[in-house]
């Protein structure tokens, strides 16, 4: 064992992870959606040129899912759903591709896109989530429509809680103004997650595993679910 390795283990754990690590994790992570969740589209690393306040050039970039769509349910679209599967039920295949295609367009022709970014904060060494909304034609949702499409279960942590605070800054990537949730409290609440057990951080269990235990608190505040199996993985 090495001396870092020794410093790691009598240290116990803060929480937070450095930029290393977080490509490790990021890499962990992005691997582990593909084979959990293959029906969703993929988080993917973007290599980004070096920057000044990470050290490791090779390293550098953040993960991106890009156009999710978002559709805010109603009594009208329930209804419209019921409509349309009442319809095709009572239609030949011939006029199947005709009335449906447009049944749907006329339910769901308001959708809202969102990108989502995870990237490393070197001041409170801890992943952050970056996002940004869109309608179909480019222009950008304001931050009220934006509100619209969280889910209401989450509307009471959204005000209490210090980690799902949203500010608009720029991307520290992109140099363009984006959302992102402030990583306040991350490293304390993740650290709890792990229980603080520094032999978690054998084996690199911990960095293995960080993204999948930090996105299934955070992308709750969008209704972004972990797959179940990616959750087992954890506790195992």
């Amino acid at each position: 064992m090495n001396q870092k390795e020794s410093v790691r283990n009598i240290i116990p754990w803060d929480g937070a992870l450095s930029s290393s690590d977080f490509f490790c994790a990021a890499s962990a992570f992005s691997e582990k959606w593909k084979r959990f969740n293959p029906s969703a589209p993929p988080w993917l690393w973007v290599p980004s040129p070096k920057h000044h306040l990470l050290s490791s050039h090779k390293e550098e970039g953040y993960l991106s899912l890009e156009d999710m769509c978002f559709i805010k349910s109603s009594e009208d679209q329930e209804s419209c759903r019921s409509q349309t599967w009442k319809e095709e039920s009572s239609i030949s295949q011939e006029e199947e591709a005709v009335d449906t295609a447009t049944l749907v367009q006329s339910c769901f022709d308001e959708v809202n896109h969102y990108d989502f970014h995870i990237v490393y904060s070197p001041s409170y060494r801890v992943p952050v989530l970056y996002f940004r909304s869109y309608h179909s034609d480019g222009q950008t949702l304001p931050f009220d429509e934006i509100e619209k499409d969280l889910p209401d279960y989450c509307a009471k942590i959204r005000l209490e809680s210090k980690w799902t605070f949203i500010t608009h800054e720029e991307h520290p990537y992109l140099n363009r103004p984006w959302y992102k949730l402030h990583p306040c409290g991350t490293s304390e609440w993740m650290k709890l997650l792990f229980h603080g057990d520094t032999s978690l951080n054998k084996n690199g269990f911990v960095i293995e595993h960080y993204l999948v235990s930090w996105f299934s608190v955070i992308g709750q505040v969008f209704d972004l679910k972990i797959p179940l199996a990616m959750l087992e993985t954890v506790s195992c």
